[in-house]
């Protein structure tokens, strides 16, 4: 199969699995098949599926990204020893783990082709990883708390790990409360590092965009807690590298106005 016929199978499997959507029409365009694919991997509720369909979806996907490109870490260079800035999709970046600004349910977005980070990794990933995620919430028997922090496979991401942490949602005035659950956002990440031997991790921006967190405080309080730990875990480039106790931390941002801010705190 080429990459349309593979889209074309993927898309009539899971309209089949739905009787409401198997008289939907099948666009022509390819940008319209793969908004309609999208749509329909999004409002999947978690749920078995052949291996057939797992097999070209992966080989699907990873075709797909490989033609959108992937940046690896060892293009980027440091902003400053263990520290990197870089602006892009986190979806192609080729390190130990990224982390998703996940919501307290834990399996990802279900609106169509919604724009958030959580939807994004979750469309790029396949449906194994909303499956994965379920697994877990059915195990655990409660919302994720904020603050904390879940690691699983990437399945078809160019990273090897997703660790998903909820942010603080902030309606209103910024409290004390919001900035301590943020900074916990940060560091239970980073201690799932330290327990899963990851030697690298890209951040992308907590709990700002959606969910109301100022952009500059959120920058501010996340810097400050990487900078934090990596002092707590300070030991040398050779031991670290051995113990993988204190992980390379990529800032990946995705509005100028981020970079920016970033680009400014960091110097």
């Amino acid at each position: 199969m080429n990459q349309e016929e593979k889209r074309l199978y993927l898309i009539r499997t899971l309209l089949d699995e739905q009787p409401a959507y198997r008289d939907t029409q099948i666009p022509a365009e390819p940008a319209e098949q793969k908004r309609l694919l999208r749509s329909l991997v999004n409002v999947r509720m978690p749920g078995k599926i052949s291996a057939d369909f797992l097999r070209i979806q992966d080989e699907y996907l990873q075709e797909e990204s490989r033609r959108k490109g992937i940046t690896d870490l060892s293009e980027l260079p440091p902003i400053e020893p263990g520290i990197y800035l870089w602006q892009g999709d986190i979806t192609t970046l080729r390190c130990d783990a990224i982390v998703n600004a996940a919501n307290s349910g834990m399996t990802g977005c279900y609106r169509p082709c919604h724009n958030c980070i959580d939807n994004c990794i979750h469309t790029w990933a396949g449906i194994q990883l909303r499956n994965y995620c379920a697994g877990i919430m059915e195990k655990q028997g409660h919302e994720e708390p904020t603050g904390q922090a879940k690691i699983t496979p990437a399945f078809n991401l160019p990273c090897k790990y997703v660790i998903h942490t909820v942010g603080p949602i902030v309606s209103g005035p910024l409290t004390e409360e919001h900035e301590t659950l943020l900074a916990s956002c940060y560091s239970s990440c980073l201690a799932l590092c330290a327990e899963n031997n990851i030697r690298s991790i890209a951040f992308c921006c907590i709990s700002t965009g959606l969910f109301g967190f100022p952009q500059q405080r959120a920058a501010e309080i996340a810097i400050q807690t990487v900078r934090q730990y990596r002092k707590k875990t300070n030991i040398s480039d050779a031991e670290r590298y051995q113990t993988n106790n204190t992980p390379e931390v990529i800032f990946n941002v995705f509005k100028d106005d981020d970079y920016r801010i970033y680009r400014d705190l960091l110097g």
